[in-house]
């Protein structure tokens, strides 16, 4: 099941670049994507993933999260099996849920995994 609201009408900020750049160690996928650490703590993980406008559309695999998985999607669309998400939805997926996200446009997303990610 999965939950999803969106909160753009009253969700404001901007995305410092120079910042990002600057602050965050990013793995590059080399298909339009990459993950950059926030903080983990055991099996739990906070990281922003951003899509390139030029991004494959299967850039993501498919994925389980065993904890359940939280995100915010601060700029660009995400959308997956169970709908469409864009900026300033925060999406809740149940524990063991699976999908196979894609985005439009360019796309940075934050997303807690409490019990972290396994292909599917």
């Amino acid at each position: 099941m999965v939950f999803t609201h969106d909160m753009a009408e009253w969700l404001s900020f901007n995305i410092d670049e120079d910042w990002l750049e600057e602050n965050i160690s990013w793995k590059d996928f080399g298909t339009g994507v990459r993950l950059g650490k926030l903080k983990r703590e055991e099996k739990t993980s906070l990281v922003l993933y951003e899509a390139q406008s030029e991004v494959e559309v299967d850039a993501f695999m498919p994925h389980s999260h065993p904890g359940g998985e939280c995100y915010v999607v601060l700029e660009g669309e995400v959308w997956d099996e169970d709908g469409t998400y864009p900026t300033g939805s925060i999406v809740w997926m149940d524990s063991e849920s699976a999908h196979t996200p894609k985005t439009r446009g360019k796309t940075l997303i934050l997303v807690l995994w409490p019990q972290g990610v396994k292909a599917a």
